[in-house]
């Protein structure tokens, strides 16, 4: 080897948890080891489970690429499918009132805003609870498979409603079951997926609710104009029948289909799952393990609560979500563009299309980088520019072209958001499920009241809406450089060997198991 490969080594810092092995720089060999260095790369793989210590590092790439494909397959396509689902019959409502719901159900003042509301109060309360069971069962695929058939039936009993007090009753139902989702699914992808990997299928995931709203108008508009009066029913409530019934028919695939933990699970080998949870392991240095970080259900959820990253963290979302408010209302603010309600309804689509396309590229640039705090604020500053000039002008293609920037902007920051969330709590797994539910609870929070910001009579501009979401951009972008400089200064404690690793990942590590390249993303 020679003297600049070695200078390559030596600058690459090669893991100070490898010291104890002798390093033998003439023929490239990590003596006590089967790996290689190639070209005078670190090694990439070692300190391997027994199933994997006879493959070299060619074979060790090999598997890891093809393990993660599969496991993108066997994964990604159902809890996107999934998602659509969910999304579709949740936000169903705002379509149907198009349609004719608020007359129809003889709403007055502001109790169609109540019935959107009144979801996210059991959205909210039972999120945590939700992913500290989910948690405890370990098995993602049952789980998931009984919310689906419950909030399903719900959401097809909502063709039956006759009145305002049956609408709120069976939305405050739905918001109770459907809580588990999101937070659930987003527990199972830090479950399988490293850090360097996870913002780029969280994009994936929410791209799900993307392609819902976006394909939502356009089922709608078929519905609502072809099926108005079929048997004597309104159009409106066959937007509940039909979406409903196909959650409902939907749950088989979805039992069979998802996998549960790397650890108990059966489409993969044993090879394939010790890649998977070596990756896991080497993010931190420790198992992906709530019996080695020692920690209980319960002190999980202590832990995250005394974590100052997870409430800065759920600081951004929460202000982010308050500007999400107008996805609520997308149609109705479209339909302030003066269009006939099919075209109006055909308009929703194009800045959802665009925003799945744009969230997922700036999610790979982001895992690619490993940077999170450029990829969450430069989409808020976007963000605040539609909402300026949604709010200052009633131009018809200037306020669509800010709807056309304003969703790719606002979910491009989300999807980032969620994964520096686990990179935040990448252990234990107790105290991640507990972080991102209660981010994705307290967040959620303000669709309580964020929906008696779009009231009719504020229609054409909803100038106090626009006006508040620009606040709301701003208080984010505040909480992001918080979090940043929280982050820094706890990687200068990491590099300084102050840092209180029991507090931070549980009784069971002291440090001693910590990668010495480990850092907090930011």
């Amino acid at each position: 080897m020679s003297k600049q490969e070695i200078t390559y080594l030596e600058d690459k810092e090669v893991p100070t948890h490898l010291e104890d092995k002798e390093l033998d720089l003439e023929n490239g060999e990590l003596k006590g080891s089967d790996e290689v260095l190639d070209s005078g790369e670190a090694v990439k793989y070692y300190d391997l489970p027994e199933s994997l210590q006879g493959l070299t590092q060619e074979e060790l790439k090999s598997l890891d690429v093809r393990t993660t494909r599969k496991v993108d397959l066997r994964l990604m396509p159902m809890l996107i499918y999934i998602y659509i689902l969910n999304y579709l019959d949740r936000n169903n409502i705002a379509s149907a009132r198009l349609g004719g719901l608020e007359k129809d159900l003889n709403l007055v003042g502001s109790q169609y805003q109540t019935a959107i509301s009144i979801l996210f109060v059991g959205y909210i309360l039972f999120q945590i609870p939700s992913n500290m069971l989910l948690n405890k069962l370990g098995k993602p695929s049952l789980y998931i498979s009984i919310l689906m058939t419950v909030w399903g039936l719900i959401s097809l009993c909502t063709g039956f409603v006759k009145s305002y007090g049956g609408l709120v009753a069976i939305r405050a139902l739905l918001g109770i079951v459907e809580s588990g989702f999101f937070s659930a699914a987003l527990a199972t992808l830090s479950n399988w997926y490293d850090r360097k990997s996870l913002s780029l299928r969280n994009s994936i995931l929410y791209s799900g609710s993307l392609m819902s709203s976006a394909w939502s108008g356009l089922i709608a508009a078929g519905i609502l104009n072809n099926m108005d009066g079929l048997g004597g029913v309104r159009s409106w409530r066959y937007l509940f029948y039909i979406e409903g019934g196909i959650t409902v028919l939907s749950v088989p695939f979805a039992y069979w289909i998802l996998p549960d933990n790397p650890s108990n699970t059966s489409f993969l080998s044993q090879q394939e799952k010790d890649i998977i949870q070596w990756k896991l392991q080497q993010d931190v240095g420790t198992k992906d393990s709530d019996e080695e970080a020692q920690e209980s259900t319960v002190s999980g959820l202590l832990l995250a609560l005394k974590d100052t990253k997870v409430w800065l963290v759920t600081g951004i979302m929460t202000f982010l979500v308050a500007a999400c408010g107008v996805t609520n209302f997308f149609p109705s603010v479209v339909q302030t563009l003066n269009f006939n309600r099919t075209t109006t309804l055909c308009l929703t689509a194009p800045p959802y299309c665009l925003a799945v396309v744009v969230t997922f590229l700036w999610a790979r640039h982001a895992d690619k980088t490993g940077e999170r705090f450029y990829h969450v604020c430069l989409p808020l500053c976007i963000s605040l520019v539609s909402f300026i000039i949604s709010a200052s002008t009633l131009n018809t293609a200037a306020r669509y072209f800010a709807m056309c920037i304003m969703i790719p902007s606002l979910y491009s920051s989300f999807t980032v958001i969620l994964a520096w969330t686990s990179n935040c709590c990448p252990r234990p797994p107790a105290k991640r499920a507990v972080a991102i539910a209660m981010m994705n609870c307290v967040s959620n929070s303000t669709s309580i009241w964020n929906a008696y910001l779009y009231p009719s009579s504020s229609a054409p501009r909803y100038l106090t809406a626009f006006v508040c979401n620009c606040v709301f951009i701003l208080l984010a972008i505040v909480m992001a450089v918080l979090l940043r400089l929280r982050i820094m200064a706890l990687n200068r404690r990491i590099v300084a060997g102050t840092m209180n690793w029991t507090r931070e990942l549980g009784k069971g590590n002291d440090g001693s198991k910590i990668s010495p390249d480990f850092r907090f993303l930011y």
